[in-house]
């Protein structure tokens, strides 16, 4: 545990008030755009949203609207065929099954379309404030090289990581673990030299060393 809160404190120190990179104001919308991220930048999935959600930007309004309408709004975004169905299925059963509001727990969330634990994660996190560790490519990779995971599986990074971490730093550290994955440890070529962590860094010890 030592180890790990050594490497807490260095990654919040570099990202302290780094949050979430998506445009939302509401949990619909922060839904809407987590499922427009898969596969694509957040950078494009907030170019997508601005328009969309001038427009149509709760589940009442997505819910009535055609495939091929809220596909011209999404277009840039990868896969966005299979998108449009999920966001606007999922909009259904928010109105329908949550009176519209979309729901808080973990179990109601993965019940619609298109939302995994990664998705779940992030809306309870950012738009409900709840503690917890939304595994996406960036935070599993990060985790995993540096020692605060040690696993294959994206489900079994978020456990080891809620086991490893205090959970008072949860949802905190995923964001810093992303922008540390963007910033430094990037996929290909991890910028190990300026890399503040590496003294602690599992993947620096096994290979650079």
């Amino acid at each position: 545990m030592k180890e790990y809160m050594k490497i807490i404190k260095i990654l919040e120190e570099e990202y302290k008030g780094l949050g979430c990179a998506l445009n939302f104001t509401s949990p619909f919308e922060l839904l809407v755009a987590t499922i427009l991220s898969a596969q694509t930048t957040d950078e494009i999935v907030n170019k997508a949203t601005k328009e969309l959600f001038k427009k149509y930007n709760t589940p009442y309004e997505i819910a009535n609207i055609s495939l091929e309408e809220l596909e011209k709004y999404i277009k840039i975004c990868g896969l966005y065929k299979t998108k449009a169905k999920n966001i606007i299925n999922a909009s259904k059963i928010i109105v329908e099954k949550f009176n519209g509001e979309v729901p808080d727990k973990m179990e109601d969330l993965l019940t619609l379309p298109g939302v995994g634990r990664k998705t779940a994660n992030v809306v309870l996190s950012n738009a409900f404030g709840k503690d917890a560790i939304a595994v996406d490519t960036h935070v599993f990779r990060v985790a995993n090289r540096i020692g605060l995971a040690n696993s294959k599986d994206v489900v079994q990074t978020e456990k080891q990581l809620m086991k490893n971490i205090p959970k008072n730093y949860w949802s905190s550290l995923h964001h810093w673990l992303i922008w540390h994955g963007r910033k430094i440890c990037t996929a290909r070529k991890p910028k190990c030299d300026i890399c503040k962590i590496k003294e602690y860094c599992k993947f620096y010890k096994d290979n650079m060393l």
